[in-house]
């Protein structure tokens, strides 16, 4: 199937279009060019994005599909009378039978963040994410007692990027520990871990991917070589198992499916909003 070009077209970020449209797109086999047009808040600015898919619908001789998140009636009506993409208008879906159900209108307030600065959901947010830069690779031991979660696991197993994906989406106060050589001798979890042992959550991965992450920061070294990585990664689970630590193999989870999962475990009250 040749590729299709995907607009997200919103009036604020663009990013609930984005994530809702690429979980429909999810669903079938195709190839997609991703372009998203944030802040399209006036008239004037749908015109220049219509224009632009426009000219992709002819260059390309099939029709862009356009996910489009836009509160104010008359830019959406530029975008539906012009556009000659096939529109996906995601608020109509769902808004106006809601408004319907519920008895009441929507607020049709333009952009998801407009009065954030004000929100205890950001503030949270926002200091979440201050902590999990803080303790992001063992950086810090100060503090736990306040984490929500602390992951542990080999370096390049995923703890970053999971931690800042708690913080930034769930305000999910995650630090990061990498476990080395010297906690393997040990055989037991870094000290600075122990009285938080019930925070604490393993990620592993396939020896094999990690051998392949790591050349691509260290290659050719001993950190990166296969038998290494199979030394680690086995010894990191046998200490879990040891620890009764849950934990779960980040080779072929998403980062959302990990979060999830932990959250699942560690902080179901999070799932519950």
């Amino acid at each position: 199937m040749t590729a299709r070009t995907v607009y997200f077209v919103s009036d604020g970020t663009g990013i609930t279009a984005e994530t809702f449209g690429n979980s429909i797109l999810a669903q079938f086999s195709l190839k997609a060019r991703h372009v998203r047009r944030p802040f399209v808040d006036t008239a004037e600015k749908a015109h220049a994005v219509v224009a632009e898919i426009n000219e992709v619908a002819m260059r390309e001789g099939q029709r862009p599909i356009v996910f489009a998140t836009l509160v104010d009636r008359d830019v959406l009506k530029v975008v539906r009378e012009h556009c000659q993409g096939r529109v996906m208008d995601m608020f109509g879906t769902f808004i106006e039978p809601l408004e319907d159900e519920f008895g009441i209108k929507s607020n049709h307030r333009v952009g998801r963040f407009s009065d954030v600065a004000e929100s205890q959901e950001y503030h949270d947010r926002i200091e979440a994410i201050n902590f999990s830069l803080a303790h992001d690779d063992g950086q810090s031991s100060k503090n736990l007692d306040v984490a929500d979660v602390i992951l542990v696991g080999v370096s390049r197993s995923g703890k970053t990027p999971t931690s800042l994906y708690l913080a930034m989406q769930h305000g999910i106060k995650a630090a990061n520990y990498p476990l080395i050589p010297e906690d393997f001798e040990r055989r037991k979890l870094p000290p600075s871990l122990v009285p938080h042992r019930r925070k604490c959550f393993g990620l592993t991965i396939d020896p094999e991917r990690l051998s392949s992450i790591r050349n691509e920061r260290r290659p050719g070294s001993k950190y990166a070589d296969l038998l290494n990585c199979r030394y680690e990664v086995n010894e990191a689970e046998a200490m879990m198992k040891r620890e009764g630590i849950s934990w779960l193999s980040s080779t072929h989870k998403s980062i959302e499916e990990i979060a999830t999962t932990i959250l699942r475990d560690i902080r179901p009250d999070r799932l519950m909003y």
